[in-house]
């Protein structure tokens, strides 16, 4: 069986505390995931972040190799994808 994604990983080991996720355009915020899954080797979970009411989708891409995130704010029509997670923090209370 192939190897877990490291990213997806720590997510999931983090949560449901509040993790510091950073993205790939270096964007940093505090999100509380709801839910974590992993389906053999992907990885899906949802929640929110800080500071925005807006809904918040993380999924591994279809090789595994990168946990993308998609957001969808209350007036929206559907998911927009806003980038791809490179750094997890555990948030120190």
């Amino acid at each position: 069986m192939a190897d877990l994604n490291r990213i997806a990983k720590r997510i999931h080991n983090i949560s449901p505390k509040p993790l510091r996720l950073t993205l790939d355009d270096g964007s940093t915020a505090v999100y509380h995931l709801s839910s974590t899954e992993w389906f053999q080797t992907e990885f899906q979970g949802q929640g929110t972040r800080e500071g925005d009411d807006a809904d918040y989708r993380f999924t591994t891409t279809a090789d595994e190799s990168a946990v993308i995130v998609g957001r969808k704010g209350p007036n929206d029509d559907g998911w927009a994808m806003i980038g791809e997670v490179v750094e997890v923090e555990r948030v120190e209370a």
